[in-house]
């Protein structure tokens, strides 16, 4: 488990399975090392994806574009496949059990994978 934060994010990423290649931008560009893949041939030769710890994101967005001056009209997005979506906190756990991907993989994860998810979303709850 993570360790206990001052602030919750307004917003996390999360990876729609379904959308990502695997291709390992966003892994590229995490301030925080939160993001990893999800090895496809362990999943019976699917394509790998990546995932994110969402208990470790801090909702900075970079995996989903790269920060310009607010003065340029041009938005450089890092992921080539709009597989990254921000979304709220409080809704985290939700969007987390319906990113997709082989539903076998969510079921033997969930530890992992959805159980933080439920503890962000209470916890933001609480916040609010």
């Amino acid at each position: 488990m993570a360790k206990k934060r001052k602030k919750l994010p307004k917003e996390v990423a999360v990876i729609n399975a379904d959308n990502c290649t695997g291709c390992e931008a966003c892994l590229e560009v995490c301030p925080v090392d939160c993001i990893y893949k999800v090895p496809g041939e362990t999943l019976q030769g699917l394509q790998s994806w990546c995932e994110i710890d969402v208990e470790r994101c801090v909702g900075c967005e970079v995996c989903v574009h790269i920060p310009q001056k607010k003065s340029n009209p041009y938005e450089l997005v890092v992921c080539p496949w709009d597989a990254i979506e921000m979304v709220p906190t409080v809704q985290v756990a939700h969007e987390v059990a319906n990113k997709g991907g082989p539903p076998d993989y969510l079921r033997e994860n969930w530890e992992r994978v959805v159980e933080p998810a439920i503890r962000m979303a209470q916890l933001a709850n609480e916040q609010n």
